[in-house]
């Protein structure tokens, strides 16, 4: 029998955005796949029922996909494809596998020669680099970084040494309740002339996406809302 395929679903990363931001190809996709795999399966039920796309939720598989997912059963989870049916990650916010879960389900279809299908969507760290102005020839994503004060200090001081001598723009995302704090770290410990952006709300209503030198940032008044955000800096 011939394996099914593994979808990779990108969900909305804002509120209310799935017209402006999910193409056509997505929707045209989702009818023939019945099986899904999701951080959250709340929300993911709730994204598919946004798209009118299915005649009843209700009629759909879910199964947890999360950083604790054992290998175990993720090989349960794709007993469907092995008898000739489709799956799909459908991730939290944005592209599945990128600081995502996902990742896990992607590798276990690879060691067993399943056929990954990646469907386009948004990204925040993409469209951040896109309107950062930045180096989008050479950058590094870094995901969270440690809020321990000492810690934070430490490795922001050591990614501004690498961006200067690589020429590398650094990317990294944190906790929205935490944004004003570690753009209170970035600028005591960036040198004034480091180029930073704050990508905020990327695709939402209130989206918000600057690049400064350091040294004008700290003449910026602004308190950052609790909204997911993409930070990016590089040295000269």
């Amino acid at each position: 029998m011939e394996k099914g395929k593994l979808y990779l679903i990108p969900n909305v990363i804002a509120e209310e955005t799935q017209q402006a931001v999910i193409p056509p190809h997505i929707r045209e996709a989702l009818p023939s796949i019945q099986y899904f795999l999701a951080e959250d399966i709340r929300t993911a039920r709730r994204y598919l029922s946004s798209l009118k796309i299915y005649e009843s939720i209700e009629a759909l598989a879910f199964e947890v996909l999360n950083k604790n997912t054992k290998v175990e059963a993720i090989k349960v989870m794709f007993k469907p494809v092995f008898e000739g049916k489709d799956i799909g990650v459908i991730s939290e916010s944005g592209c599945p596998g990128v600081a995502d879960p996902g990742a896990l389900a992607v590798k276990y279809a690879h060691e067993n020669d399943i056929q990954v299908v990646p469907l386009v969507g948004p990204s925040s760290l993409l469209l951040a680099l896109m309107a950062s102005g930045l180096n989008g020839q050479r950058f590094t994503f870094h995901g969270y970084l440690p809020f321990d004060g000492k810690d934070a200090s430490t490795i922001v001081k050591a990614l501004e040494k690498e961006s200067h001598t690589k020429n590398q723009t650094q990317i990294f995302i944190e906790t929205p309740y935490r944004n004003n704090a570690i753009m209170s770290v970035l600028l005591k410990n960036l040198k004034d002339d480091t180029l930073l952006c704050v990508a905020i709300d990327v695709t939402g209503k209130d989206e918000y996406i600057k690049t400064f030198t350091v040294k004008k940032w700290k003449t910026v008044k602004s308190q950052f809302p609790k909204t997911p955000a993409v930070f990016l800096f590089l040295s000269p």
